[in-house]
């Protein structure tokens, strides 16, 4: 989960005020952490995992399993050990060693566990992440109820549907407004459940979430889900699934927590300078696609089996705060541009770096950006596509302002930019040193669905460990596609068994100076210098005759 902090969170009307006093001031910030940190080199390959897990509840009576909102209360135990370790750090100045961190997600049956410590990429650290991980679950399991089980799955199968919280409790929270899901399954730390609010307020409606549903033998051709309480009238939106949000042979849901609640597994990796962590950005992003089709493991959604294997499109339209206006619905009057995508979703723009691949076509799609930001960016230094890029992500407005964090030191906080660029949930992401810290740059990795096994979560880790290192260390090796085509990429992985059926478009050559291939490849090569091909994800990770 993005920045967490304690104070008195603004409700969206008073929040849209400050918000471009929040953009002026986190630029700000990133202009002080990069004039002070561009030049930092010679950072190890530092890295870390989160694993987000649900704690469930087992009522073995009655066979039925569910969410337990106990998740908090657990957090709560976990996380003394650190805040002891903290106390006594600073009174006697010792080395902090614990064997993993807590912190809190968006559901209140959720725990983030992480390594007590970052990885280095060597073999030793390698081969401990699996015992790590297990160490994790064994942590969280002495503290449980013997009725309880902790999962790492994506998405609970009945979330939002039936007898599926315990203790139950109605959908009829303020917050959410949702016809499926209590406020209660939001955890109760001041942010998420203002973050729900105001993504609703903002957009002027609740989020419409609309899965395929998986047509077998008996499903209804066209589907209607029969479980939709398509005549309540408790809020004004509840008006909304019987007009029209609700769409035929789909799984609907209609709340932030359909997307936050599902869980993941994300990797984190510090680069040895600036330069290097804008290269592994924009290699990672290109294999993000293939990455989730090889990981996918979220095929239900509300009690029914969807037409998709991924999350992803789920916690996207969770999380589409953007009006009718920025969605192109309506005529831009209030709102100032007409924004293609959710704040979830892929990238929208390569960094580039010192290789000398990057290519200007690369970044096909039209780049919607603040130019006034882009503007004051590089008339202070800043190259034009990370200027570029900072500026796209600031077209977004905070959605959680708190009080009491108004007035900043710009020189040494970061908490106005990182308000706006936590919430830029994209497949890769661009992490600045934090201020006043021994942090460098890095990357986050975050199109991976969370495995049931430890096992998988440390193949799946170690895997992107070890491509980060060959992007590091080998110059030559170039993943660039363009923007639209990792687009495309990320729709197909979503399909169901894309793993096995669906083909990505990937770069043919990967070094810079491949002369690999038949001579009429070769030939080919002369007029086509940046062969983009559609290939199978065991072609990408195994290779194939035309390719490695």
């Amino acid at each position: 989960m993005g920045l967490l902090s304690l104070g008195t969170p603004l409700p969206w009307d008073q929040a849209r005020e400050l918000a471009q006093e929040v953009r002026k001031h986190g630029i700000e910030q990133f202009l002080h952490i990069w004039n002070n940190m561009k030049d930092r080199k010679r950072d190890r390959l530092l890295w870390g995992d989160e694993i987000e897990y649900m704690l469930i509840s087992l009522d073995h009576q009655r066979r039925r399993a569910r969410l337990s909102q106990r998740g908090h209360e657990l957090l709560s135990l976990l996380q003394v050990e650190e805040t002891e370790s903290l106390e006594r750090a600073g009174r006697t100045g010792e080395k902090i060693e614990l064997e993993a961190l807590w912190r809190p997600e968006f559901g209140r049956y959720m725990i983030e566990g992480t390594p007590g410590h970052p990885y280095n990429s060597t073999v030793n650290d390698l081969v401990n992440v699996e015992a790590n991980m297990k160490r994790r679950r064994e942590i969280v399991t002495q503290l449980m109820d013997e009725n309880e089980i902790i999962l790492s799955v994506g998405s609970y199968p009945e979330l939002g549907s039936g007898d599926f919280l315990d203790p139950p409790h109605k959908a009829n929270g303020p917050f959410s407004r949702s016809l499926f899901l209590p406020d209660e399954v939001i955890n109760p730390h001041p942010r998420f459940r203002t973050l729900a609010g105001n993504i609703r307020e903002r957009r002027g409606a609740k989020v419409a979430i609309n899965m395929p549903i998986f047509h077998d033998l008996n499903t209804p051709r066209p589907f209607v889900d029969p479980t939709i309480p398509y005549t309540r009238d408790l809020f004004p939106g509840d008006k909304e699934a019987r007009e029209g949000a609700a769409l035929p042979d789909h799984i609907y849901m209609d709340a932030m927590g359909f997307g936050m609640g599902c869980c993941c597994l994300q990797i984190t990796l510090q680069a040895p300078n600036v330069d290097q962590a804008r290269r592994l950005y924009d290699q990672l992003a290109t294999v993000g696609a293939v990455m989730m089709s090889l990981s996918a493991s979220s095929p239900v959604f509300r009690g029914y089996l969807a037409d998709v294997d991924c999350r992803w499109n789920v916690i996207a339209a969770a999380v589409d705060d953007r009006t009718l206006e920025e969605r192109g619905q309506a005529k831009l009057t209030n709102d100032r541009f007409v924004i293609p995508k959710s704040r979830y979703g892929t990238i929208d723009t390569f960094l580039g770096s010192s290789d000398g691949h990057f290519r200007p076509e690369y970044n096909d799609l039209e780049l919607v950006y603040d130019k006034d930001i882009h503007q004051h960016l590089t008339s202070n230094g800043i190259d034009d596509l990370m200027a570029k890029h900072v500026s796209h992500l600031f077209i977004r407005d905070p959605l959680v302002i708190f009080k009491e964090l108004l007035n900043q030191d710009n020189s040494v906080s970061a908490d106005h930019f990182e308000n706006i660029q936590s919430t830029n949930w994209q497949n890769v992401r661009f992490k600045p040193p934090p201020p006043n810290s021994p942090i460098g740059w890095r990357v986050e990795f975050r199109p991976l669905e969370v495995q049931v096994t430890d096992f998988e979560n440390a193949a799946f880790s170690v895997f992107t460990v070890l491509l980060a290192r060959a992007i590091l260390a080998f110059g030559d090796l170039n993943l660039y596609i363009p923007v639209t085509k990792m687009d495309i990429n990320m729709e197909r992985a979503h399909s169901r068994d894309a793993v096995l059926r669906e083909k990505f478009f990937f770069r043919r050559k990967i070094y810079a100076d491949d002369s690999s291939g038949s001579e009429a490849e070769v030939e080919d090569s002369e007029t086509d210098k940046d062969p983009v091909v559609e290939m199978s994800a065991n072609e990408i990770i195994n290779g194939s005759p035309g390719f490695v």
